[in-house]
C-alpha cells in the first residue's frame, strides 16, 4: 500500500516538475492560472526561467526521496525523514501565507485564487497526508 502511495506521489512530483519545465522553455498553457495577482490584474512576481528549472529540479528531487523512502537500503531512515518534512512543506502550502495563497488568503477575486481554493490547495493537502503516512511507515 505504501509503495502505491509513495508512486502516487512521485507521479504528482514529476507530472509538476514536467510542466514547470514546460514553463521554462517557453509554454503558455496554464502559466497564467499559476500565479497569484493582484486585484487591478498585476502578477505579484515574474519567475525567471533559472528560478523555473530550479523548481522542477527540486520536484524530481522530491519524487526521488519519496521513492526512497518506501525501498530499503541505507537511505531509507533518511529518506523518511526527508518525506516527513516535505509532508510539512506542503501542509505550509496548504495554509498559506494569509493574503494571496492557501486556505486563509484575503485574495479571492483572480482567476488563481479561486484555482487554488478548488485545486492547489486540497492537492497540497493531500501531497501532505499522503507524505505524513509514508513517513510514518518509512520511520517505523
Amino acid at each position: 500500500m505504501t509503495f502505491a502511495l509513495a508512486t502516487a506521489v512521485a507521479a504528482v512530483l514529476n507530472t509538476l516538475a514536467l510542466l514547470h519545465l514546460y514553463w521554462a522553455m517557453g509554454g503558455r498553457w496554464g502559466h497564467d492560472a499559476a500565479l497569484p495577482r493582484r486585484s487591478t490584474g498585476e502578477r505579484l512576481f515574474e519567475p525567471s526561467k533559472r528560478s523555473t528549472v530550479l523548481v522542477a529540479l527540486i520536484l524530481v528531487g522530491a519524487a526521488l526521496v519519496v521513492q526512497l523512502a518506501v525501498r530499503d537500503g541505507m537511505f531509507h531512515g533518511v529518506a523518511g525523514g526527508l518525506v516527513a518534512m516535505l509532508a510539512f512543506v506542503f501542509l505550509a502550502r496548504a495554509i498559506g501565507d494569509f493574503k494571496w495563497l492557501g486556505l486563509f488568503k484575503r485574495e479571492n477575486a483572480s482567476k488563481f485564487s479561486r484555482l487554488d481554493t478548488r485545486f492547489y490547495v486540497p492537492l497540497s493537502l493531500l501531497l501532505a497526508l499522503a507524505c505524513a503516512c509514508i513517513s510514518f511507515e518509512a520511520l517505523s
